[in-house]
């Protein structure tokens, strides 16, 4: 059995410039990424809490961003260390428009977390009723349990979400 390869030691500029690049993720310099993609920066790029490129592009809301992204290959439902997937990160923020965009480019719209949430689960305890809605349109499970044995609906009780309770309500009863 051959030992593991020793992980390098990055120096201070390497580090540094990989700091800009996923700096560049979040503020959404697509022009600055799209350079770098050209020149062969890996479009799965993750920084030391798993987060992806595409999930810090994606988490602050800069669709174009995760457009060039997903464009170069990156993978829709790349996980970070805490296992959560862009959707999930979406949902939570409320970003219709980049929930499609995932969706649309092969993000698992039932893809849960290790502790089983779902971006549903999520949508619906932060009362965020359109895209509630709009997942179930695209084949999220309302049924779907997490790992507590909670619903979407259980999950928006709990969290005092009444819109989202009483739509999942109406449309799982």
């Amino acid at each position: 059995m051959q030992a593991p390869k020793p992980t390098p030691e990055l120096d201070d500029a390497t580090l540094a410039f990989a700091e800009q690049v996923f700096d560049c993720a979040r503020q959404g310099d697509s022009d600055r990424l799209s350079e770098l993609l050209a020149q062969g920066l890996p479009a799965n790029l993750r920084n030391h809490a798993g987060d992806s490129l595409l999930m810090l592009a994606s988490y602050h809301g800069h669709l174009d961003t995760v457009r060039l992204l997903l464009q170069h290959g990156a993978d829709p439902q790349l996980r970070n260390a805490r296992g959560q997937t862009p959707l999930a990160g979406a949902a939570f923020k409320g970003d219709l428009p980049m929930i499609r965009l995932l969706l649309e480019h092969g993000a698992d719209v039932e893809g849960a977390s290790p502790d089983g949430r779902t971006a549903l689960m999520i949508a619906a305890m932060f009362n965020r009723s359109e895209i509630v809605e709009f997942l179930i349109a695209q084949g999220a499970d309302p049924h779907a349990r997490d790992a507590g044995g909670a619903t979407a609906l259980t999950a928006a009780a709990m969290m005092g979400a009444a819109d989202t309770q009483a739509l999942l309500a109406r449309l799982t009863g």
